[in-house]
């Protein structure tokens, strides 16, 4: 089979799938979401190659917090 033939089937069916009006929106929606998953997996990558400190505090690290922001109605 055509490789251009089988880029269209795939179109055509993600198309179908995805319930979206045109294939310009899904091609979009198909990119975005590579890209998403793209992400994930180099988040995911991270784990286990970063120094984790148990001791580690953000009000140590940027000072106390104003919380006085929050309670004004």
């Amino acid at each position: 089979m055509c490789k251009f033939l089988q880029e269209e089937e795939s179109l055509a069916s993600t198309f179908n799938t995805s319930g979206l009006k045109t294939k310009k929106e899904t091609v979009n929606l198909a990119l975005e979401e590579f890209i998403q998953k793209r992400k994930r997996k180099e988040t995911m990558e991270l784990f286990g190659k970063t120094d984790f400190n148990k001791d580690w505090s953000p009000k140590k690290a940027w000072g106390k917090i104003d919380t006085t922001i929050w309670s004004k109605a």
